[in-house]
């Protein structure tokens, strides 16, 4: 695996424009507060079958996707397991990058993918410089975290309707 260290600047937001109602990080931001994060966003490309990370991995980077498709795997026995297909104004690896935690899947092109990425560096900017940004935007996180556990429960829940024998086990990390 190459590790892409984004360097390219993000230089035609234009091009985010028909995605932004997608990105749910960025939801109820304002014109001002959506082009401070814009300027701190790079550009980096991928090609098909490319690892952007792998489970275990520490995070850095919170990824958008742009163009493409990226898919998020669990290794389950030494099989790689499909999690989700991400498609354009999808958002990964942000509660790895706000939970301090290695990334708990891997993410793979499936095709050629521009992924606008944020590093923790410029979180950590945004935090000194502009609070209520940095506010906004991790609570947006937070929304998302939830939502994303929301659909995890309701799945877990369906599971353990067909495998009674599993219930109890404590599997909620509680």
């Amino acid at each position: 695996m190459t590790e892409h260290i984004p360097r390219e600047p993000l230089m035609e937001v234009e091009k985010v424009l028909p995605i932004l109602d997608k990105i749910s990080i960025l939801g109820g931001l304002s014109e001002p507060q959506l082009y401070e994060i814009f300027k701190r966003l790079k550009l980096v490309h991928y090609q098909p079958g490319e690892t952007i990370f792998a489970e275990g991995d520490s995070a850095s980077y919170i990824y958008i996707v742009e163009t493409g498709k990226v898919d998020l795997v669990f290794d389950v026995g030494g099989e790689p397991r499909l999690k989700a297909e991400l498609v354009p104004g999808t958002c990964f690896g942000e509660t790895s990058v706000i939970g301090i935690q290695p990334h708990s899947a891997t993410a793979i092109a499936m095709e050629k993918s521009d992924l606008l990425v944020l590093s923790g560096e410029a979180l950590e900017e945004m935090y000194q410089k502009d609070k209520e940004l940095f506010s906004m935007l991790i609570l947006n996180i937070a929304r998302e975290s939830c939502r994303r556990l929301c659909k995890t429960n309701q799945k877990l829940r369906d599971y353990l309707v067909h495998s009674p024998e599993v219930a109890g086990d404590g599997i909620l990390g509680y």
